[in-house]
């Protein structure tokens, strides 16, 4: 049996389940690719910037926050949480809060370099082992058009991404190159999740 297939055997005769601490059907969607049955529970955690806290170190510290909640709720599982933020000139690009924002986020991106950041933590409900990993990825947009960006937006796609975008949205494309993870642009990491399990 591989080390992933272990992580959810019995011990003590309880049989733990793998928690996926997100909502995100990306999340769901890449976490499906590993083959693991899984269960959801979203974590209901504030998200918020700490004063004098880089965008890494906030990845860490929501993914970590959030594992910790869902453990909490469901004791002795397996808990997957990650959390993705989007960083361009200094500051943090959250969810945007309506259509003015999300084209206001994918004005400020438009031709432009941006880094993602995301933290992943895996918390063993049975043991109370807990492990986090920071995945870092440069993204390069391309120059779409205002016309783009409107159509894009009134499709609604980017009411719940960080920076307004997805990477894998057939009809925008808004990423011209990526250097490092692409599913840590999609908002979970699969290499860095492989390494926790």
């Amino acid at each position: 049996m591989d080390i992933i297939g272990a992580m959810c055997e019995p011990k003590d005769g309880i049989q733990s389940l793998l928690v996926l601490a997100s909502a995100s059907p990306r999340r769901k969607s890449l976490l499906t690719l590993l083959g693991l049955p899984f269960v959801v529970h979203p974590a209901d955690v504030e998200e918020v910037n700490h004063a004098g806290e880089g965008p890494g170190a906030m990845a860490v510290r929501l993914s970590a926050t959030k594992a910790g909640a869902v453990s909490a709720a469901v004791p002795g599982n397996v808990v997957i949480a990650a959390d993705t933020l989007v960083y361009l000139d200094g500051e943090v690009l959250g969810k945007p809060a309506d259509e003015d924002e999300a084209i206001e986020m994918l004005r400020s991106l438009r031709s432009r370099p941006h880094v993602v950041f995301s933290g992943v933590t895996l918390i063993d409900g049975r043991t109370a082992r807990q492990r986090t990993e920071l995945a870092t990825t440069m993204v390069q947009m391309r120059c779409y058009s205002d016309d783009e960006i409107a159509a894009y937006v009134s499709s609604g796609d980017p009411m719940d991404k960080a920076g307004a975008y997805a990477i894998q949205y057939c009809d925008f494309r808004p990423v011209e190159r990526v250097e490092g993870c692409y599913a840590n642009v999609m908002g979970l990491p699969l290499c860095h999740l492989y390494n926790l399990l």
